[in-house]
């Protein structure tokens, strides 16, 4: 079981332990279950305490028991709450750490909570697309007020136990306990052991002055904040329910029956996928988790530029201290006046102390010498993309980092497994591809040499942790994950102005599919003159790749995005307000002509389906030669660094809704168009026979 009992006194304690936070599995609930039988048939025992060993009281569910029998088993949370509800004794819970999702119900369940302070409580399941199942819409209001709970449960997030506790009138934390905890619900448990009747949360009643109109207005701020995700507004109607409903159990009968209308909506399948997605992605196969790690204590980032500067943010964030390397004093200046330019702006809207500002300020340190950098248990390169300027740096830090320093590249296109080789340890590289800008971007895809040491890769894997990022392992190929699908992605926008779309039709479809941005809008923001690049790079060594030449075109024109005002859009001075361009449309007009395409109708449908089921095709490409563990990998990559809509669950997860066999059949009808490019849409095999089988890649 994972529960232990034991009896102190004249009281019991049941203690939750089932690491890492007591998540109620199927052993735990049977577990607190006989203690509580136990307890009532021991006439020396007069109270019950319950409580969470290890670092939680507890965080809900047990996730590894998701979509199986267990989940369900007998007893399942509501039946244990009851149990808790009937113990003929008192039931005292002590609260410490994590009391989350079933654990705050758990608890909403016993006579009487104690808390210790910084205890983290919170109903999240609005951010897995459910409402609370096991009573937590109904309890809650009656412990907190309606509108403290509603905020807490729609939102989803933590609140401290120090504050609630502070609440006027809260019924939720009988007492605050600043030094042993279990010796203090001990006590108050001991106190109450002959108090009768036994306190219910159940019992107390629910009121608002103006229950129609705050209800109403809930909802409309829900709507406009939330409008992809049902969630959210159905998390309201269960606590209008706690006021209006005639009894508890109509209020709860109406909240399960949500819960479960919620279980089987693409929107919560879609955040489910994304929340095991998340943990997943740190699993390696090949590397176990017990992996030893190296100690990286100190940072070296070679590069003072926009994504250098970010970089070094994520560290200092961190308590990490960083040396930033240039070879121009005024590059290193302007590198140093961003960081603190972006830490200002962080103080002037209160998301950041002015002392936390300068203590991290004093861990960067400037150098224009590789010397300064001999004692950095890890360096990031982040110079300029270009495999001649890599080999300098590499070739360089071969010669003056200490044995067992980490090497990182920060490419974002270029072959890792070369740059390695440019040292005599190539067991000491990897890529860490930071997305821009680096100090925002949640991304960070960890690309794996050939020859990349398994301590290296699983101590960057840690690393990002530290640094808050969600990483993501990529096998070398030109592009890695993320960037080599986006390729298709956007041939396929190209193709799509030469057949008679615009760039904003383009852009504001799949922005109403849910993308946070268009494909221009997003060539306009990085740089057209980056993928110019690429293309050029292409030419050369895959001369039969096809592109549309408007984007060559657009450059040609001096039209490179937001930095010179113009990209496939014009923008004003000081804004990021995109305004259709007339001289674009003119280009595209002339360029359809020269090609003798006469250009046709192209509906919303067809835009979207071309432009993510080209990155589900080059996803399956990427998945059967093993750039790409896992398609929930990819998943990650596309939800965390390319604004693939959240309630869509990233282009795997989406193409499993759709079902495979439809994306197939789409993608036999792109390839008998003539404008565009057939080999590219013949199925990747992977693709082919999961459809072929009825299977999805999730």
């Amino acid at each position: 079981m994972s529960a232990s009992y034991e009896v102190r006194g004249s009281v019991a304690v049941i203690t939750m332990n089932n690491p890492p936070v007591n998540g109620l599995g199927c052993a735990t609930r049977v577990g607190i279950a006989d203690g509580l039988d136990r307890a009532a048939a021991d006439p020396a025992v007069q109270a019950v305490v319950i409580t969470g060993g290890g670092r939680a009281f507890s965080g809900g569910a047990d996730i590894k028991e998701f979509g199986s029998p267990k989940a369900g088993a007998e007893p399942n949370l509501l039946s244990l709450i009851k149990q808790l509800e009937n113990s003929p004794k008192p039931v005292v819970a002590a609260l410490h750490s994590v009391v989350m999702g079933g654990g705050l119900e758990l608890a909403l369940g016993c006579h009487y909570r104690v808390a210790s302070p910084g205890a983290a409580i919170a109903l999240p399941e609005v951010k897995i697309g459910l409402v609370p199942g096991a009573g937590g819409t109904q309890r809650l209001p009656r412990v907190l007020g309606v509108e403290t709970a509603l905020n807490m449960i729609v939102s989803g997030e933590p609140v401290k136990s120090e504050v609630l506790a502070g609440l006027p009138g809260q019924k939720l934390i009988d007492q605050m306990i600043d030094g042993d905890l279990l010796a203090g619900a001990i006590a108050l448990a001991e106190a109450k052991a002959n108090v009768r009747p036994l306190p219910l949360v159940r019992h107390l009643k629910v009121s608002h002055p103006n229950p129609d109109g705050y209800f109403q207005f809930a909802r409309n701020t829900v709507k406009a904040m939330a409008k992809h995700f049902p969630a959210p507004a159905k998390c309201v109607d269960c606590v209008e329910q706690s006021l209006k409903a005639k009894t508890i159990e109509e209020g709860l009968a109406y909240e399960l029956s949500v819960f479960w209308g919620l279980m089987f909506t693409p929107e919560s399948k879609a955040l489910r996928h994304a929340f095991f997605g998340e943990r997943a992605a740190s699993k390696i196969p090949d590397v176990p988790e017990d992996t030893p790690v190296r100690k990286v204590e100190t940072v070296a980032v070679i590069g003072a530029g926009t994504m250098g500067g970010g970089i070094t943010m994520n560290f200092l964030n961190a308590g990490i201290p960083v040396t930033m390397l240039e070879m121009k004093p005024e590059v290193l200046e302007r590198g140093v006046a961003t960081i603190r330019r972006n830490y200002e702006a962080q103080v002037r809207k209160g998301k950041l102390k002015a002392d936390q500002y300068e203590k991290r300020m004093a861990l960067l340190s400037t150098t224009l010498s590789y010397d300064d950098i001999r004692g950095a248990d890890m360096v990031i390169e982040a110079v300029f993309e270009e495999m001649g300027v890599k080999q300098k740096v590499f070739e360089t830090l071969d010669a003056v980092c200490k044995p067992g320093a980490i090497l990182a590249t920060n490419t974002s296109t270029l072959d890792v497994n070369r740059i390695a080789a440019f040292t005599q340890r190539p067991q000491d590289v990897i890529g860490t591809h930071f997305f821009s800008p680096a100090n925002v971007m949640k991304l960070l895809e960890v690309v794996r040499g050939e020859k990349t040491a398994k301590d290296v890769l699983a101590t960057v894997m840690q690393l990002a942790r530290k640094i808050r990022k969600t990483a993501v392992v990529s096998g070398v190929c030109d592009g890695f994950i993320g960037n080599r699908m986006i390729e298709q992605y956007s041939r396929q926008a190209g193709f799509l102005l030469d057949e008679g779309a615009t760039p904003q039709q383009v852009d504001k479809a799949i922005e109403k599919f849910g993308f946070a941005m268009g494909p221009f809008r997003m060539g306009d923001l990085a740089g057209n003159d980056i993928g110019w690049a690429i293309r050029k790079r292409r030419a050369v060594e895959y001369p039969d790749m096809k592109y549309s030449k408007t984007a060559d075109l657009l450059c040609e024109m001096g039209r490179y995005g937001q930095k010179t005002q113009a990209g496939w859009y014009d923008y004003r001075e000081g804004r990021r307000d995109a305004i259709p361009s007339p001289l674009v449309v003119e280009m595209i007009e002339q360029h359809r002509a020269s090609l003798g395409i006469t250009p046709r109708q192209i509906s919303d449908e067809e835009i979207v389906q071309r432009l993510v089921f080209s990155l589900v095709n080059e996803g399956a490409r990427i998945l059967e030669e093993g750039i790409a563990s896992k398609a929930s990998d990819i998943d990650m990559v596309y939800l965390t660094g390319y604004g693939f809509p959240l309630h869509r669950g990233g282009p795997m997860c989406y193409a499993d809704q759709v079902g495979l066999f439809n994306v197939v059949q789409a993608m036999k009808r792109f390839a008998r168009n003539p404008h565009d490019d057939a080999a590219f849409w013949q199925p990747a095999p992977l693709l082919a026979k999961l459809a072929a089988e009825g299977k999805s890649f999730t």
